[in-house]
């Protein structure tokens, strides 16, 4: 499956996208209930970290593809898939709003500057866009759990990388 067929399959089968977009803003508020003022202690922190990494991945993934379908493809607004390019984004707004209503960012491991995880994240997938439109590497007939592994890899590799270069 590739990556449009997998954005069409979750267009015309909007049940598993709702849910999963709709139940990590839920569990943030969840989190927030049950976590009243220990959101930066063992298990909370731990769950508030899954949580953003759920809801920024898909989030930037989304602005990064209507920027790439707007200046690359020059495709009208009115022709987006509301399921899975705007959804994404207003469940990590409301999920990172909500997360930071009971604990700071940088109480959370791995996350002391959001910027910088946003950045790596977002800077990620601009070199596969890149990389697809200079004909370099096609990743749009490569399977999408491929390009999800891909992309972990390479996260970690820059993120642990990088933090061993500069000590």
């Amino acid at each position: 499956m590739s990556l449009g067929e997998f954005i069409g399959y979750m267009g015309n089968n909007p049940a598993f996208a709702l849910f999963f977009f709709f139940i990590i803003p839920i569990a943030a508020l969840l989190g927030n209930f049950m976590a009243k003022g220990e959101g930066h202690e063992s298990p909370w922190c731990i769950y508030y970290s899954v949580l953003i990494y759920l809801a920024v991945i898909p989030g930037i993934f989304a602005i990064l593809l209507n920027l790439y379908h707007m200046f690359f493809e020059k495709r009208s607004i009115y022709d987006m898939n509301v399921m899975m390019e705007i959804l994404p984004v207003l469940s990590m707004i409301l999920t990172l709003f909500l997360i930071k209503k009971n604990v700071d960012f940088k109480d959370i491991p791995g996350f002391g500057k959001m910027t910088g995880f946003l950045g790596t994240i977002a800077g990620l997938m601009l070199l596969f866009f890149i990389l697809e439109k200079s004909h370099l590497i096609v990743f749009s007939y490569l399977p999408f759990q491929w390009l999800i592994l891909i992309l972990v890899v390479l996260f970690l590799a820059i993120r642990f990388g990088t933090k061993y270069m500069f000590r």
